[in-house]
């Protein structure tokens, strides 16, 4: 009777012979499709139900008290939830995805498949201001991190899966399968070969698909044209570019600030009631921050920007545009307020949605302050839409996938060209004061960031312990030169460490440097090991990263480094071998 390994097991060599290694990667990156676009179904409407659940009965726009109190809830049961039965970070999804492949083999915990939902579930729909893309993107690269695991997949193919999880998700959850595509190659980093391409096509198709079957064929955001693109607005499209811009670095600094403050505070129940309650003074004040936002988005996509303003403790001062815009302004820089204070209070969420919700305010508050001040007649509900290019653009340095998911998940084709202006000038004017993005900023700060360079990726993955060689005989500093010639006739190696009775290292015999004298039997009882040693100028430690290793081996002209943990020897590193190790791992992660 087999049991369940041993079953397991005989698949995987079924699969060996009558299936080839990249016709599997379809049926993986297939079922990777699959169960993340249910993941994403199942998020959307965990959260679209629960807050339905609460919210039913009353309004944003009657000030309800139960507007105040909700978000200190979700947090509260989010706080519990992660510490008490997760016991593991998993905020900053996509951050977490990105160190991950850097440091950790493309390994996600099998938790990361289900408690992202749970734990955004909680936030989002009791009113964090976060968004639910990021823990989808994570729940979906788990999902393809552990079927490709499960299946004995090697490294690539392992972050390949990864890649296929995060462009089903975002493909799922906005039925945008191109968006999810390039996201996957634009944010993860992933090589874009034919190796890659079809994968991530099938893993993001089929999401959608699932996407489109469960929950029908209606998008995010309804989008009629009414004003279409013309080359006299250009010039007005490059401003919003640059406003959008700015706004990206006003939102990566301050959200990076308030989180930085905040973890200051050690007591975790007095930062989840005083993050909750901050939090429920500004959706209170400001309704419209309640959730993802998305909600005010559609109204200025239907161009009624009036109404969020009219939802505030502000209502009727929309009637007087310079009060209008006021309050308009309040909205747009407190959003990413409250995005920082939910994740920093212990909320789980990512910055997708607080930067569309950003960019479209952001874009609607250009055109109507350019037609208040100038007398132009720009169209608000197109400027907001591609003001939500603008800002992805510039706070997660993606602007090809901005351009795609805008036009995907509202139909907007037609305003292409701004699209692409404003997404450009947006990344450039933040690129050039803040070379990281959101997702990056921090791992780069750590210096753990290596997904954006192949040669740190690899020798991320090698470490000083596997590459070590011990096959060195070694001598005491006080033997004679007749012993030493006998263990030289022992020796597979033409290096010989020396070290005392308690194993420390004293310093290295080169065979190069004594040869001379081996047959000088005259020599035999006179000279000692101590008389022909030196003390290596340099050495490396166990700990050390191979990045710092091949550093050395860079500056210095020596083949083999002695390897050397509190002053203790261990044994020795090659040139070759590293060289050799670093060939077979480039290919590895290259080889189409």
């Amino acid at each position: 009777m087999l049991n369940s390994h041993q079953f397991f097991a005989s698949i995987l060599r079924w699969r060996v012979r009558h299936i080839s290694e990249r016709q599997f990667i379809y049926i993986v990156s297939l079922l990777v499709g699959i169960l993340s676009g249910l993941a994403a179904v199942l998020l959307k409407n965990t959260v679209h139900y629960t807050h339905y659940f609460l919210s039913d009965g009353f309004h944003l726009d009657q000030g309800n008290y139960l507007y105040f109190a909700a978000p200190l809830a979700g947090i509260l049961l989010t706080v519990v939830f992660v510490r008490y039965w997760v016991r593991d970070n998993i905020s900053h999804g996509v951050s977490r995805i990105l160190y991950s492949i850097s440091r950790n083999n493309s390994c996600l915990r099998p938790h990361n498949t289900y408690t992202s939902i749970i734990a955004s579930t909680l936030t989002i729909a009791f009113g964090g201001s976060v968004g639910a893309e990021a823990p989808i993107v994570l729940t979906g690269s788990s999902i393809g991190s552990n079927i490709a695991r499960m299946f004995r997949l090697n490294y690539k193919t392992v972050t390949l899966m990864v890649g296929c999880g995060a462009a089903g998700a975002i493909a799922g959850i906005f039925k945008a399968p191109i968006a999810g595509l390039v996201f996957t190659i634009e944010v993860l980093m992933l090589d874009l070969t034919v190796a890659t391409i079809i994968p991530l096509l099938i893993s993001a198709v089929t999401a959608s698909v699932v996407s489109y079957f469960l929950l029908g064929s209606s998008v995010i955001f309804t989008f009629n044209i009414h004003e279409h693109f013309t080359l006299l607005r250009i010039p007005w499209y490059i401003v919003l570019g640059i406003v959008c811009g700015l706004f990206s670095l006003y939102f990566t600094r301050v959200s990076m600030f308030i989180e930085q403050w905040a973890k200051r505070f050690t007591n975790w129940p007095m930062k989840a009631i005083g993050g909750g309650i901050m939090l429920g003074i500004m959706i209170f004040f400001f309704p419209s921050l309640f959730g993802e936002g998305y909600e005010a988005l559609q109204l200025l996509m239907k161009g009624h920007g009036e109404d969020i303003v009219n939802q505030t403790v502000f209502r009727g001062v929309a009637s007087n545009e310079w009060f209008f815009l006021g309050v308009l302004l309040m909205i747009l820089l407190m959003k990413v307020v409250a995005m920082a204070v939910t994740n920093a209070a212990g909320g789980i969420g990512g910055v997708f949605a607080p930067t569309l919700f950003m960019g479209g305010v952001c874009g609607f508050f250009t055109a109507r302050l350019l037609n208040v001040t100038i007398g132009l007649d720009l169209p608000e509900a197109n400027f907001a839409l591609v003001g939500m290019a603008g800002m992805m653009a510039g706070v997660m340095h993606a602007p090809l996938t901005a351009i795609f998911l805008i036009a995907e998940i509202t139909g907007g084709y037609q305003l292409l060209t701004p699209l692409m202006i404003t997404s450009t000038i947006g990344y450039l004017t933040i690129h050039y004061y803040e070379p990281y993005s959101i997702y990056t900023k921090r791992l780069a700060e750590r210096g753990e960031l290596i997904t954006h360079h192949k040669d740190k990726a690899i020798l991320q993955r090698m470490k000083v312990s596997d590459l070590l060689e011990t096959n060195f005989s070694t001598v005491t500093i006080n033997m004679k030169l007749g012993d030493f010639v006998q263990v030289v006739a022992r020796s597979e190696r033409n290096i010989f460490p020396v070290i005392d009775a308690d194993n420390t290292y004293l310093g290295v015999v080169f065979m190069n440097d004594v040869r001379h004298i081996l047959f000088d039997h005259s020599q035999y009882d006179k000279l000692t090991v101590g008389e022909l040693m030196f003390m290596p100028d340099v050495s490396v430690s166990p700990d050390d990263s191979m990045e710092d290793v091949a550093l050395v081996f860079q500056k210095t002209a020596h083949y083999n480094l002695p390897v050397i943990k509190n002053g203790k020897y261990v044994g020795f590193v090659s040139r070759a071998n590293v060289f050799s190790k670093y060939r077979r791992l480039l290919k590895d992660s290259s080889d189409d």
